[in-house]
């Protein structure tokens, strides 16, 4: 399992080279000993900088991390950073760099990198902070108890705003004048309502009351929120037990799913990225002019049918669809029905193949869907199910999918009764514990060729 703190040295890594080839070239552009134009000298130095600067990581990854807040830190670990890279560099110079090479141009652009690290760092930093403050690209995380573990925690949170966690209080059994608590324990489901919570720490000793640890964990699925155990006495953390790293905290996933592995989830969402321009450019683009004539004929009303459905971690987003009913009042209230008398004739037509979905891939261009995934229910959908089915919430560990396992086994379309509904999230459960890459592309296959995907369409 990839820890936080791997996801924050991957992320680093993958800016300083950002900034570092930027920095080569800016550099060769105003430099009168190496000319940008001479591509055999440029090549040969970016070889050299890139690789001394993933070595720098590699043998000194806890050089690279900012788990302090403040300029004076920053300054003096970029600074310290930037010195391993030019002594690395310096020595693949000697050793492997051709003579004739020019030592000051080396000097030249580290200078320019460490300024450039520094001022994007800082802008990255402010505009971090400034998001977070707005409540975006967070996580609203509370913790479980108030001791050492839980302050240190907070800690981190607060000073590394790229780990993803916005610090909401503590929640404690003690009677504290701690300006943090927000409650009890025992309203732990209330309270994850009330700050809209989508992370739970729960700071306890590792040999703690079990018991209570799985009741935490239930009311969690039943909200939708991932939990993460920290034990309290850390010397006596077992290796093989589940685990991942915040900052320096051994941290332990009760209920790990492959796509909590950072390595999967960049392999999917590359996936994801190159599929859905595929599909927009291939497809969208010639039927898009075809089905918005058809539909402006067919019926009153806008080409696209836009509804607000419930997505990873239960945020909310706004699903495309190429609109399949005459405009109505219950379209967010009232699920499409067989024979129901709203569905329009080419309406009827997409939903049966499927065609009415194709919109959604901008909405895994850009992020908020993925190709296979659990479908997006709609708001009164998840309001309802999460009071009837005990971990209806779960399926929304992961980002929802145009299409999923559930569907191409023939459970799409009206949910009249329970079971059904059941059903759906059993086969959403056994997808997102089960992931791998080939079971995307078999989902992909069976929706395209499998009658059971095409069933049940209401």
């Amino acid at each position: 399992m990839k820890s936080r703190e791997t996801e924050l040295l991957l992320t680093y890594l993958f800016f300083d080279l950002c900034i570092l080839n930027l920095s080569i070239l800016g550099t060769a552009w105003y430099s009168s000993s190496v000319s940008l134009w001479n591509y055999g000298n440029i090549g040969i130095y970016m070889m050299q900088c890139n690789l001394a600067c993933v070595l720098s990581y590699i043998f000194f990854p806890k050089k690279n991390l900012f788990l302090r807040d403040g300029f004076k830190n920053r300054l003096k670990r970029n600074t310290r950073r930037t010195l391993i890279f030019l002594i690395i560099a310096m020595l693949l110079q000697f050793l492997l760099v051709p003579e004739g090479y020019q030592r000051l141009f080396l000097f030249q652009l580290t200078l320019v990198f460490y300024l450039g690290k520094m001022l994007f760092y800082w802008g990255l930093y402010r505009y971090m902070h400034i998001s977070r403050r707005k409540g975006m690209h967070t996580n609203r995380a509370i913790v479980l108890g108030i001791n050492d573990t839980a302050h240190y925690l907070r800690k981190l949170i607060n000073s590394n705003p790229l780990l993803g966690y916005k610090f909401v209080g503590y929640v404690s059994d003690k009677n504290t004048d701690e300006p943090y608590l927000l409650g009890h324990p025992d309203d732990l489901s209330d309270l994850i309502d009330q700050y809209q919570v989508q992370m739970v720490f729960v700071t306890l000793s590792l040999f703690g009351d079990t018991v209570r640890g799985k009741e935490f964990l239930r009311i969690c699925n039943k909200k939708g929120v991932r939990l993460r155990f920290i034990p309290e006495n850390q010397r006596w953390f077992k290796s093989r037990i589940n685990s991942e790293n915040v900052g320096s905290l051994l941290v332990v996933n009760p209920q790990e799913i492959p796509l909590d592995d950072l390595s999967s989830r960049l392999f999917k969402r590359l996936f994801d990225l190159v599929f859905s321009v595929l599909m927009i450019i291939l497809v969208f683009s010639w039927l898009f002019p075809i089905l918005a004539i058809v539909i402006k004929l067919s019926s009153r009303g806008p080409v696209f049918f836009v509804q607000k459905r419930t997505g990873i971690n239960n945020k909310e987003f706004k699903c495309l669809k190429f609109r399949s009913m005459q405009v109505n009042e219950n379209s967010d209230n009232l699920q499409a029905t067989a024979g129901d008398m709203r569905i329009t004739r080419i309406g009827n037509f997409m939903r049966r193949t499927n065609v009415d979905e194709l919109p959604q891939f901008f909405n895994v261009f850009i992020g908020q869907m993925s190709v296979s995934g659990p479908r997006p229910h709609m708001l009164k959908h998840t309001v309802q199910y999460t009071k009837l089915i005990d971990h209806y919430m779960v399926r929304q560990y992961v980002k929802p999918g145009v299409t999923g396992w559930a569907q191409v086994n023939g459970y799409r379309g009206e949910t009249d009764e329970l079971w059904k509904m059941e059903e759906r999230v059993k086969y959403d459960i056994e997808y997102l514990e089960n992931w791998t890459f080939w079971w995307d592309l078999k989902i992909i296959f069976l929706t395209i060729f499998n009658k059971k995907a095409f069933s049940n369409a209401g």
